[in-house]
């Protein structure tokens, strides 16, 4: 969709951009210093490019995620991935996951796709910025330059309730206080500049 915007347009809103430190990870309601997860991507390194097909210049589906060991007490996990170089106040959400099994250590090349009610093992997709539920491909304007697209994992140390289909703020408010470590990934995605595709990511860490 944003493909269109003309690039003089994308470079008059290029000093406009959301701001990493609104980020989810960076809320004061879940806590400061957490202990890190180990979160990376067999398809792109940390601060590197996205492939295409994960965006909407390709097929748009989410890119697969692995990560390491988690800290003991893990009961749950959840995911939000959010765009920090969005021309808007906050960050642009482009997809939530909530209640993934503490046993689970990687998510599948578009695993994150509508799922109404929740899956068999407990996990929820809730709504992206678009209030839609599932992946929300990165769609950057054109000329704005790179966008970082943050991808956050939270240990939870129980289930949440966060309601039907949460968005942002819904999932905050229930993870308060129950968050034990975080992981962050950084993918970028631009248009109208000379941007190469960088390398793909590690090697996936160890399984415990």
């Amino acid at each position: 969709m944003l493909e269109h915007v003309p690039r003089w347009l994308g470079a008059a809103f290029r000093p406009l951009r959301a701001g990493a430190d609104k980020l989810t990870i960076g809320s004061a309601q879940l806590g400061h210093d957490l202990p890190r997860i180990d979160l990376q991507s067999p398809a792109f390194a940390d601060g590197a490019r996205l492939p295409p097909r994960f965006t909407a210049d390709g097929e748009g589906v989410s890119p697969p995620l692995v990560w390491g060991p988690l800290p003991e007490g893990t009961a749950g996990l959840a995911l939000i991935v959010e765009d920090a170089d969005a021309p808007a106040p906050t960050p642009l959400v482009h997809a939530i996951v909530w209640n993934l099994p503490a046993d689970l250590h990687r998510l599948e090349e578009g695993a994150i796709r509508r799922d109404g009610a929740g899956g068999p093992d407990g996990r929820d997709v809730g709504r992206n910025s678009f209030g839609r539920e599932g992946w929300l491909p990165p769609d950057p304007p054109t000329g704005h330059g790179a966008h970082a697209y943050a991808f956050q994992l939270f240990a939870l140390s129980e289930p949440i309730d966060a309601g039907e289909t949460p968005g942002r703020s819904a999932l905050v408010r229930a993870m308060a206080g129950k968050v034990l470590a975080a992981g962050l990934l950084t993918g970028t995605y631009s248009r109208g500049e000379d941007a190469p595709v960088g390398p793909v990511g590690a090697a996936a860490p160890a399984l415990g």
